[in-house]
């Protein structure tokens, strides 16, 4: 210091930066203000594939786009990475011609605008995350839910993130059971993801006997299953089975086709129960081969009739 430096008044010091709320690893930050409008709610219908949906001829889904129902495209052929890239906020898309992917991502995102009834989201912000729920809950101020009915997507799973609530149901084929545990908050909107099961395999309403459904292992009960049904003696240990004949075949796909109509009656309900502010999605997370090609099923299977979903949106009221 100088003889003079001394007299000097001393430089003012910084001033403090905000300070950022603490986050526990695996705890969610406050919410911030609503930058939105509208609740939102997407509806997986597990498995239902395109051609299924339409065969129901239902009376009241299909109110929400004014009975029109859209033939789209999966991301994923299984449940999954199908929800994980869902909640990326990409829908399942409409294949077009002659448009690169990021003009046609670009298209999807912005309509987010009109859904949420939101001015200028900013998108960016979902970098380098990408995760649709943290920008709803995070930046937009909803209030993020989940009700599965898959355990492949229980909530120990790496897609409950950023949801202020993630519901296993009891039953994998009851989506009326989902209603009473939806809440809409008055001071900001709710976000929720519905997987429901009655469409999936073995497309069963929540009041079949479940003793007379044969059973086909998805890749949760695989996982339970293979400590017990290897032999250490022959490592290349394949399952026997007898494949389902057309005639089987046949039949599930019309169990399948039933229980969207069965579904028509509950979505009767989800739209009497939300607000009007709401706009709905409703959609597959991927196809079903009912004997295509020589298929059943889906998964590792590349077929148009695993990709196909039917897909259409809108508000109620």
């Amino acid at each position: 210091m100088g003889l003079f430096d001394m007299f000097k008044k001393p430089a003012p010091k910084p001033a403090p930066k905000p300070l950022r709320p603490l986050v526990r690893p695996g705890a969610l930050p406050p919410h911030p203000e609503p930058q939105a409008d509208n609740n939102f709610i997407i509806v997986i219908l597990d498995s239902c594939r395109y051609d299924s949906f339409m065969s129901a001829e239902t009376k009241h889904i299909a109110k929400l786009s004014g009975g029109k129902v859209e033939k789209r495209y999966t991301y994923a052929s299984w449940t999954a990475p199908s929800h994980y890239n869902l909640l990326t906020g990409l829908l399942p898309h409409t294949s077009p011609e002659h448009v690169y992917a990021s003009e046609y991502y670009k298209e999807d995102f912005f309509n987010y605008n009109q859904r949420l009834g939101a001015k200028g989201i900013e998108f960016a912000k979902m970098v380098p995350g990408l995760w649709f729920p943290e920008l709803l809950r995070n930046q937009l101020g909803y209030k993020t839910h989940a009700r599965v009915s898959l355990p492949v997507l229980n909530p120990k799973t790496g897609i409950n993130r950023a949801f202020d609530s993630f519901q296993l149901m009891d039953s994998h084929n009851d989506m009326a059971s989902m209603l009473p545990t939806l809440t809409f908050e008055s001071d900001r909107p709710s976000f929720y993801l519905l997987n429901v099961g009655e469409t999936h395999y073995p497309y069963a309403k929540p009041d079949e006997d479940s003793s007379m459904w044969p059973r086909i292992s998805g890749v949760n009960g695989v996982f339970r299953k293979m400590n017990d049904q290897i032999d250490p003696e022959h490592p290349d240990f394949k399952e026997e089975f007898q494949f389902f004949d057309q005639d089987k075949l046949d039949q599930l796909r019309e169990r399948q086709i039933d229980t969207v109509r069965y579904l028509d009656g509950v979505f009767e309900q989800l739209y009497d129960l939300v607000p009007k502010n709401t706009h709905i999605i409703v959609t597959a997370d991927h196809g079903e081969l009912f004997g295509e090609a020589g298929y059943f099923g889906h998964g590792p299977i590349m077929h148009e009739k695993c990709f196909e979903v039917p897909y259409l949106e809108g508000m109620v009221r």
